[in-house]
């Protein structure tokens, strides 16, 4: 027999011999070596590893693409179809809704917590100067994330000096409680922001709306609710959704921004789900819609999600540029939606979009100005 098969065969009789008894730790690792298979190696330096690596990457993913399995989704609102061209009547508007002309139309104040943006501040208001009774804002020197900031309102105010007349503004401190649940801090605001209302000298049966800067009600939905009687007391508005621009319209499913016939004692300034009634498009939703990439910065990092920016590469101002233009997402984040045919449905980038019908009218009175908020306009200021 060759000598190479007998050395060979004595280590394997050698190691036989050592496995079955007291041996040292290394004798013991060599051990545990010889009974493992390829199989079991892949499993502990391939699958296992990266296994960890894509929990660490696309946990969140994850989650949120199991979503349907253990979160049911909401129940359905009570659609109110929307009547509106402006060559018809406002009695017949009124009819054609179910509800009646009144005499005079309801005062109306809208009502926002400011954090800076300037633009999009603007078209609203543009928006719906002719209807409102009273503008309401309110501002604080903190994000809702504890984040010190400048007043930029009180900056910018002379830009806003149509409405002037009719301004209530007012500011607050902020609690800068680091590492507090932002939620807490803008409800904080929220209720500051009831305050402020009661000092613009709100009175029952006037219209209060209540929703961000960037939901947007339109003009003639304003005037619809202020001249009709018979519209539910709480009415959600149902928001075309846009995000980076009007060139990327996400869905038509806003509806947090909502209108309320005040009542004293009760009514308090919410940004949640407080009705089930819900008036067909009512207006646009442009989330993200800033002018410079340093505004996406300032918002990512300040208002009450920021535990989405999970890695701090998702800042990085070349990153945010390509995601805005190709549509993506910021977070790298799956659609929250509550079927899993939705969350497919709507997976990848936003589509295009090359229309820009039925938009505010003073965005495009003003398309120079406001040019990158426009379809085929998505490179941003470096700000």
């Amino acid at each position: 027999m060759p000598d190479g098969y007998s050395s060979s065969k004595k280590k394997d009789d050698y190691w036989d011999d050592v496995c079955g008894q007291e041996v040292s730790r290394m004798s013991r690792i060599r051990c545990m070596m010889q009974t493992l298979d390829l199989r079991m190696f892949v499993v502990l330096f391939l699958v296992i590893p990266f296994g960890i690596v894509g929990i660490y990457f696309h946990g969140q993913k994850v989650t949120y693409f199991l979503r349907p399995l253990w979160q049911s989704p909401p129940k359905p609102f009570i659609h109110i179809p929307h009547y509106y061209h402006e060559n018809v009547s406002m009695a017949s508007l009124c009819k054609l809704h179910g509800w009646e002309l009144r005499d005079f139309p309801r005062k109306v104040y809208d009502a926002v917590l400011f954090n800076n943006e300037v633009d999009m501040l603007t078209i609203r208001w543009k928006e719906l100067h002719p209807y409102i009774t009273q503008f309401v804002l309110l501002e604080t020197n903190s994000t809702f994330t504890s984040i010190p900031k400048p007043h930029y309102f009180a900056i910018n105010r002379e830009k806003f000096d149509f409405i002037e007349p009719r301004l209530t503004y007012g500011t607050i401190g902020g609690r800068f409680k680091t590492g507090e649940n932002p939620f807490i801090e803008e409800a904080y605001q929220r209720v500051a922001l009831d305050h402020l209302l009661r000092i613009a000298g709100i009175e029952d049966g006037d219209l209060l709306i209540m929703s961000d800067v960037d939901e947007i009600p339109s003009a003639h939905t304003i005037d619809l609710l202020r001249w009709c009687e018979g519209p539910p007391q709480i009415v959600h508005l149902n928001l075309n959704n846009y995000l980076y621009s009007f060139e990327f319209n996400v869905d038509h499913s806003s509806w947090r921004a909502s209108v309320h016939q005040y009542q004293k004692g009760k009514t308090r300034y919410a940004h949640y789900r407080q009705t089930d009634h819900l008036l067909a498009d009512s207006g646009w939703h442009c989330s993200f819609c800033f002018r410079k990439i340093s505004d996406f910065i300032f918002k990512m990092k300040a208002y009450s999600h920021t535990d989405r920016v999970r890695f701090s590469h998702f800042l990085d101002p070349r990153r945010i540029q390509n995601v805005i233009c190709n549509g993506d997402d910021l977070y790298d984040m799956l659609p929250e939606e509550y079927t899993f045919r939705d969350i497919i449905a709507k997976m990848g980038p936003i589509p295009h979009s090359y229309s820009a019908v039925h938009l505010p009218s003073y965005l495009l009175n003003h398309a120079e100005k406001y040019r990158y908020l426009l379809p085929g306009n998505c490179i941003r200021e470096a700000g």
